[in-house]
């Protein structure tokens, strides 16, 4: 990866909406080697995927909440189990597996407190092997979809 490449990300990570054209404006190459970089990069991974980021708040979407997941044993089919039923709650948009206790951090977002306190009781606390579930609530978003330091 040189440069260009990152100048490329960069201007894809603000705005992926750019077409090939401006893009290379921006970046000083012409059409056909922008468009084989930025194949490449996409051949390679490294821009997984472009989508449009929305305002949950827009679309009713009020109430956010971090749960801490202490899992009753973290054997590796355990840990399977839960990692498999997450996805398919749609309300957790981001889970990540910790070191340490607890073992998972989810980021929640529903309409409101009920919307939370049925997911909570319906979902949550029914996914595999869960010992202990921890919640916080967000008072307000301060950094959000912050593009990565390219």
């Amino acid at each position: 990866m040189d440069d260009y490449d990152r100048k490329i990300l960069a201007e894809l990570h603000k705005d992926g909406r750019l077409s090939l054209t401006e893009l290379g404006e921006r970046i000083g190459l012409s059409l056909s080697p922008c468009h084989r970089r930025v194949r490449a990069l996409e051949d390679a991974g490294i821009i997984a995927d472009y989508r449009a980021i929305i305002n949950p708040v827009a679309l009713g979407l009020n109430f956010s909440a971090i749960v801490f997941v202490t899992l009753g044993s973290t054997d590796r089919g355990s840990v399977q189990a839960f990692e498999e039923a997450v996805p398919t709650v749609p309300e957790i948009i981001q889970a990540q597996r910790l070191f340490g206790d607890p073992d998972f951090i989810l980021h929640i977002i529903t309409t409101d407190l009920a919307a939370y306190q049925r997911l909570y009781d319906e979902s949550l606390s029914t996914l595999p092997n869960v010992l202990r579930l921890r919640s916080t609530l967000v008072m307000k978003s301060v950094v959000q979809n912050r593009t990565l330091p390219l």
